[in-house]
Parts: C-alpha cells; sequence; structure tokens
C-alpha cells in the first residue's frame, strides 16, 4: 500500500486522442469494483504498462481515502504471466504476490483465468491477432463479453503503433519500476538492464511516456 500515500490522481498526465484527459476517459465509469487484469508476455513486461496500473490503482485509493484516513485494502488487479513466472511487480501494488498468475500458453487457458478472476478492464499485448471465434469456448466467450468493459493494447517497450492514449508518471512512480526491475530476480540481470534501456528512450520532459491503443473487446482477445 506504498502507492496509498505516495501517490495522487495529479501524479499521472494521461492524453486521450491527443487532448488532456483523466482515467475515466480511457477506463469509463472506472469504479472500485473494476478488477484489472494485465497479459504478461515478455520479463518484467507490464513496466510497459506501468503508468495506467498506477493510475488506476491510483483511482482505487482515492476512493478509500474519500472514506476514512484508516483502511487497509489492496485493488483486486492481477498479472497473467503467460508460460512461466516474468517478473515480480508487487512494487506496483500487484499484491499480495498470487495475483500475478502463471498461465499455461493458450488463449483459453487464458480466458478461462481472466473470467475466473472477474476482470472487467483488460490490457493485452499488442501482437498480430489470431482467429479468436475458433480459439475459445462458447462459454468463455460469453462470460468475457458479459462482464468486460474495457481493453486496450499495450506494449513491454512502452509503445504501440497507433496510439490513441498517452500516459505519464512521475519520479516516484519510476522508482517502482526500477524496484521491479531489482526485485525480479527470475529474470536474467541482461534482461532487466534492456528493459532499463528502454525506459529511458521514452523520456519526454523528465519522465518516460507510455503509449496505448484502445481496442474492442474481441480485438483484445484475438490477441490472448
Amino acid at each position: 500500500m506504498h502507492t496509498a500515500v505516495e501517490l495522487s490522481s495529479p501524479s499521472f498526465g494521461i492524453r486521450v486522442g491527443g487532448r488532456p484527459g483523466t482515467l475515466s476517459d480511457v477506463l469509463p465509469e472506472f469504479g472500485e469494483q473494476d478488477r484489472v487484469g494485465v497479459v504478461v508476455r515478455h520479463p518484467c513486461g507490464a513496466v510497459g504498462a506501468s503508468a495506467l496500473i498506477l493510475a488506476a490503482v491510483t483511482a482505487f485509493y482515492d476512493v478509500q481515502r474519500s472514506r476514512s484516513e484508516e483502511f487497509f485494502i489492496y485493488p483486486d488487479y492481477f498479472l497473467f504471466h503467460v508460460g512461466a513466472p516474468l517478473g515480480d511487480h508487487g512494487m506496483l501494488d500487484i499484491w499480495p504476490s498470487h495475483k500475478e498468475v502463471v498461465v499455461a500458453d493458450d488463449p483459453e487457458e487464458l480466458l478461462r483465468a481472466i473470467n475466473d478472476r472477474g476482470i472487467t478492464r483488460l490490457l493485452v499485448e499488442d501482437r498480430p491477432a489470431f482467429d479468436s471465434e475458433s480459439a475459445f469456448e462458447r462459454e468463455s466467450l460469453a462470460s468475457a463479453r458479459n462482464r468486460i468493459v474495457s481493453a486496450l493494447a499495450y506494449s513491454p517497450t512502452g509503445r504501440v503503433a497507433d496510439a490513441d492514449v498517452l500516459a505519464a508518471g512521475n519520479a516516484v512512480t519510476e522508482s517502482y519500476v526500477a524496484a521491479v526491475l531489482e526485485r525480479s530476480t527470475e529474470v536474467a540481470p541482461e534482461l532487466r538492464e534492456e528493459v532499463a534501456l528502454g525506459r529511458r528512450a521514452l523520456v519526454e520532459d523528465g519522465i518516460p511516456v507510455e503509449s496505448y491503443r484502445r481496442l474492442t473487446l474481441d480485438d483484445a482477445l484475438a490477441r490472448l
């Protein structure tokens, strides 16, 4: 819960369609009951979506702060590591650690894991789409379509093609990214250094700026 005392909504800069925006412009009607899920395919890949993850975490804590100065709760946000553990993202407030879920590299298995955790806002890695109609069970598709209300593409590098959403944090959020890279000892040091170098390439006015692309749900499912 370090973010609950170190971050507030003004910590983040968001642009949507080239104009200043807020998290609600990216995730309409976002609320404390929402469950964010991020599919991770590359080592420490979720740092490429760190600004948006932390903006959502902060919005959750804004609601808690509006009720009381004393609270102890974490948002129910999840990372789905494809095939193997791909880093320790606890400093992004994905906590406790069981919320970093390892799932087989199979679209149906991924969608079942997403459905089982009641995800309502889904971030998927930007990659070529496949025929999702033949990849999923009807029941899995129906569950997802009934529940998931927003989906975006992100990149482990922090930049996607044809982006329509930009998000930036601040020096504090970047310290969390650095901590993720330091703590992810299951990831080879050279890979962690590659991620760190990539963050430096995103810097604008002193802070990395990540980009995203809003997707329809079917477009997102076709990239699981």
